[in-house]
């Protein structure tokens, strides 16, 4: 669903330059967060102009991220400071003829909004959710969070009201002036691969499943 068939959800979201490349459905919004792991979280604060990255997972209709209670970042953002997420996923350089026509093919999403801190309720369940979107059964083997660390640690989410993707994926849009240059035109793609895991010294023999299928999970 692109930016001509679906209404932005406001004003401030909606993609301007390169309008159609614009998406407003959820099914987008949510599947391009769910496949990230960090996040930038642009704000404003006593020291002016802020840009941070920090971890980002999502539940329902909501981005998280978390942080220490002393961080000035979450100090600021728990207070409902106007706050901007982004995340962005490089799939490819574009070659075009001409340099002024090279481009890149990506995924990205921007969230407008403001956080609002996770009541202590149901943070355990949040951050349980933070270890199935980093692996899943993770939750299941890893200690959780005691006490004393659940209370050390702000959790925030920002609805995803004003959310709008961004996605660019063909080839290079050479003028007509420039396609019979003889120059080599294409796409050099990208893409995040899983390595072998690493193991630490003194872990169990048995490897769990998740960790034998990381390298070779699509």
């Amino acid at each position: 669903m692109s930016a001509t068939s679906a209404p932005p959800p406001t004003e401030r979201s909606r993609v301007r330059r390169a309008e159609d490349r614009g998406h407003y459905d959820r099914a987008t919004i949510h599947a391009i967060i769910d496949a990230a792991y960090l996040c930038h979280v642009s704000f404003v604060d006593e020291r002016g102009p802020l840009c941070l990255p920090t971890a980002v997972w999502r539940v329902d209709d909501h981005v998280l991220i978390h942080g220490s209670n002393g961080s000035k970042m979450m100090k600021s953002l728990a207070q409902g400071t106007p706050a901007c997420v982004a995340i962005t996923h490089l799939d490819g350089l574009v070659m075009a003829r001409s340099a002024f026509s090279h481009s890149m093919n990506f995924r990205s999403v921007v969230i407008h909004g403001a956080f609002e801190a996770v009541p202590d309720a149901d943070k355990a369940e949040v951050l349980d959710r933070l270890m199935d979107h980093l692996a899943p059964g993770r939750r299941h083997e890893a200690r959780p969070p005691d006490r004393n660390e659940l209370a050390a640690t702000t959790v925030l989410r920002m609805p995803l009201f004003e959310a709008a993707a961004k996605i660019r994926a063909w080839g290079p849009k050479d003028k007509d002036g420039d396609l019979a240059l003889p120059v080599w035109a294409g796409v050099l793609p990208l893409r995040q691969t899983r390595l072998p895991p690493l193991a630490e010294p003194g872990c169990p023999a048995e490897t769990p499943a998740y960790v034998q299928q990381w390298a070779t999970h699509a």
